[in-house]
């Protein structure tokens, strides 16, 4: 493509910034809804996701507030590899909210939270001709041409576009209310006709080679209801390329003259999906198009990945989060439609899960200090000398990552509360038990509950980890009773967007061998049960590691990856066994507590021993773990080079 050379950037998108507040609860009125679910929304902030999760190199020029919410939008779009140095933070004005529920496949109430909003303070400072040099293309937003200091900024992007070759093109996404046409409570209502909307638009549609809106979107930009000659008179002023979306009907494409009838333009393949939530589908629709047309695709194969990512958006809650990878769409585009309702597709929502997950977690140093039943029968040892304690593992902990990756923790919430809580802003991986210590049944923390209901408490970022005396040959009962359990603890885990690893411990019940365990994880995938995370015995031959990851790979290439247990060995024992699992790559690293924190326990809790010996003693031993891990797996890398 002309002007593609030395490019890092495929696209920037340009508009508006907000936080969705989506409600939870489906089918009723706004004034029902009691809980909701939080993503980032707007626009161009959705394209930018939705581009990048396609495999686009995506940047977002926009502006967001000094507060939570315009760093928890700068978090997400850098977790989905979205190039964020375009976002300007705005010290005087608070990041955009939308409210907004699903009542049913027609209606969907939505309140705007936007005076004076960070976005709409966007301007021509805020562009950067380097920013704009590196991009093969500029994405634009109607909302943005609503404003005349905001359609200042669009406009020096779109002219600095052309000055360095790149392409450009614009979503109409009219929103009456937006430009002062409604009220607050109208937030919904996608048409009113307006002469000044008409004429404000026409006035800069000659800058784009791609325009893209419903019908109604064409009717106010070329000012008529009549579909056919609002397109013309979109031509008239533009020779850019006329996408119009017909909702079911799929989408038409027109490169030249305007024909009589919209079933002469140019289609591409539909998907007869069942529709379960219209907000967002646009911008779903908008990155499948823009990915074929930046891909230089012909337009029947772009409007297929149009269509096929807007049925995404419309199948699943949210907007971002509906969205598909890359991965993901191939893998829908590859099969027959089996499930109208495709969020209710397991298959294929295991794909959307494993495939959008964030954040780089190749290397795992976990201390595990989740224990609960082995502190509390310490000598000396009181619910608050084991939280004071898991406090110091924690800085331990901390002290050995030093802000850098691949470090985590396992801690509790019934003694580990005040650890597990001021580790949130340290960078570190977080797992927390569920299991009650040492049952067998299964049987859960009570604050977990019955159905599971208390994972609806955690953060995001906290991974649920369950511990299971499993073994092959358990009694028939044993064995369904804490199947069971770890079914409803996955699905919950899943329903509340929280990564699950699932740890198995059969030595301790019954005899094992080579195949022990990968008989073990193959029953669990049967059952579809797909943890993220597999958490293993330190096991010594590498026949049994190649049969465990044999087991995980045949039915789930996306997983995590594993994470050995210690079994409270001793560093030698535990050398061999990292030894033999490094030369596996889906073998991430260690999640290890008493070989770390035993002894500093012991003397601690019986007052034999400070604080700072005691973060002294188990920084020192989790140091050297590190250590063996890394040793070993950068031998294994040598051996297999």
């Amino acid at each position: 493509m002309t002007g593609d050379t030395g490019k890092t950037l495929d696209l920037i998108t340009i508009g508006r910034s907000s936080v969705d507040l989506y409600g939870a609860q489906i089918g009723g009125r706004l004034e029902e809804m009691a809980s909701f679910q939080k993503y980032i929304g707007g626009s161009p902030t959705n394209m930018a996701s939705g581009t990048a999760r396609l495999g686009l190199r995506s940047a977002l020029i926009t502006r967001v507030g000094d507060e939570h919410m315009g760093r928890f939008i700068k978090a997400e779009l850098a977790r989905e590899g979205v190039d964020t140095s375009g976002i300007v933070t705005d010290p005087d004005r608070l990041t955009a909210l939308v409210l907004l529920g699903i009542r049913d496949q027609q209606r969907f109430p939505l309140i705007f939270y936007r005076e004076n909003c960070a976005d709409m303070a966007l301007c021509e400072d805020d562009i950067s001709p380097d920013l704009i040099a590196r991009s093969r293309s500029v994405v634009a937003t109607g909302t943005h041409l609503s404003h005349p200091r905001t359609r200042a900024a669009v406009l020096k992007a779109l002219t600095l576009a052309r000055q360095h070759g790149a392409r450009t093109a614009l979503d109409i996404d009219y929103r009456p209310n937006l430009w002062g046409l409604s009220g607050h409570g109208d937030g919904e209502n996608r048409f009113i006709a307006s002469d000044a909307v008409t004429q404000a638009l026409q006035a800069t549609l000659h800058h784009f080679d791609l325009i893209v809106g419903t019908e109604e979107e064409f009717h106010i930009a070329g000012g008529t209801t009549d579909t056919i000659a609002a397109l013309r008179a979109v031509r008239a002023v533009s020779a850019a390329v006329l996408v119009c979306k017909r909702g079911a009907d799929g989408a038409v494409a027109f490169t030249a003259a305007i024909p009589d009838t919209l079933d002469d333009g140019m289609t591409g393949q539909g998907f007869p999906i069942e529709v379960f939530n219209v907000l967002g589908a646009g911008d779903g629709f908008m990155s499948g198009l823009l990915k074929g047309w930046l891909d230089d695709a012909d337009w029947p194969t772009a409007l297929k990945y149009a269509n096929a990512c807007g049925a995404f958006a419309v199948s699943r809650h949210g907007c971002t989060p509906a969205y598909p990878s890359w991965e993901e769409l191939q893998f829908f585009l590859s099969r027959p439609l089996t499930q109208p309702a495709l969020r209710l597709d397991a298959e294929l929502e295991q794909v959307h899960w494993a495939t959008n997950r964030h954040d780089d977690w190749s290397t795992m140093r976990v201390f595990a200090f989740d224990h609960r039943m082995q502190l509390e029968g310490l000598e000396g040892a009181t619910p608050a000398r084991i939280a004071a304690f898991k406090d110091l593992c924690l800085t331990a902990c901390a002290q050995v990552a030093n802000g850098r990756p691949g470090h985590g923790l396992l801690c509790d919430d019934r003694l580990g509360r005040t650890a597990l809580h001021r580790a949130a802003d340290m960078g570190l991986w977080i797992g927390r038990p569920v299991e009650w210590p040492g049952s067998r049944p299964l049987t859960l923390e009570p604050e977990i509950g019955p159905d599971c209901g208390g994972l609806s408490a955690w953060p995001l970022n906290h991974v649920v980890k369950c511990l299971c005396f499993y073994h092959p040959d358990d009694p028939e009962e044993m064995r369904a009773e804490q199947e069971a359990t770890v079914l409803r603890l996955f699905h919950a885990a899943r329903r509340n967007r929280l990564e699950f690893l699932l740890e198995v411990i059969p030595s301790k019940v019954g005899p094992v061998n080579d195949a022990t365990n990968a008989a073990i994880i193959r029953r669990f995938y049967a059952l579809g049960i797909y943890p993220d995370w597999w958490k293993l015995e330190p096991m010594t031959s590498h026949a049994a590691w190649t049969a465990a990851c044999d087991a995980i790979t045949d039915n789930d290439p996306y997983v995590r990856g594993i994470v050995v247990l210690g079994l409270a060995s001793d560093e030698a024992a535990l050398a061999d066994s990292f030894a033999v699992a490094a030369r596996h790559p889906l073998v991430k690293g260690f999640a290890v507590g008493r070989t770390i924190f035993g002894a500093a326990a012991a003397q601690y809790m019986a007052g034999g021993m400070t604080d700072a010996d005691a973060v002294r003693d188990m920084a020192n031993r989790y140091a050297r773990l590190c250590a063996l891990w890394d040793t070993a797996r950068a031998t294994s890398k040598r051996t297999a080079a």
